[in-house]
């Protein structure tokens, strides 16, 4: 089962918080105390105050920390090759509830990179484990944004899919392992 960390922080400038489940989005004051309890993705769950936030990878620095580097494609890049930097970018994307990755949990049901332009185009369909999640908005925002800093990615169109409904079952082993389901 996974342990949560408490490494203690305190706010360095004023940052966008998001509170977990609800979704809903709020501005945290510089100085603000609290624990990170999860540093997955680039992205961190904090607690403050007994109120659990997400804070976006961008924000790092507001926590003190560095943000992920971004992707880089090798010169000449392949079809191939961005489809491939598509799925390590979602795999980065993380439930702020439990350490395991959109992917991982079996949430992804389609990715399409498509030739465009000058560049490529990115669809992707993907559900919730549950339909009332107010993180789906989130958790749609936080993939296409990672998927956006990859270079020759044009246009990412991300939405939820509640068909076939999710269920344990489309969790990887790795997954079910982490959240004491195997």
């Amino acid at each position: 089962m996974y342990s949560l960390t408490s490494e203690p922080f305190k706010l360095e400038r004023d940052v966008e918080a998001i509170a977990v489940p609800t979704g809903e989005t709020i501005e945290l004051p510089a100085g603000v105390v609290g624990y990170i309890t999860q540093a997955l993705g680039g992205s961190f769950t904090i607690f403050v105050d007994g109120s659990m936030f997400m804070i976006l990878g961008h924000n790092a620095d507001a926590l003190g920390k560095e943000p992920l580097p971004a992707p880089v494609l090798p010169e000449n890049a392949t079809q191939q090759d961005v489809e491939q930097a598509v799925w390590e970018q979602l795999k980065t994307v993380y439930d702020p509830e439990i350490p395991v990755s959109i992917v991982e949990l079996g949430l992804v049901y389609e990715c399409e990179v498509k030739p465009a332009a000058h560049g490529y185009d990115v669809s992707i369909d993907m559900t919730l484990t549950a339909p009332g999640c107010g993180m789906g908005d989130v958790l749609v925002s936080d993939a296409a944004t990672k998927i956006k800093l990859i270079p020759e990615i044009n246009h990412v169109n991300c939405q939820i899919v509640f068909d076939p409904p999710w269920d344990q079952s489309m969790m990887s082993e790795e997954a079910k392992l982490e959240t004491g389901m195997l």
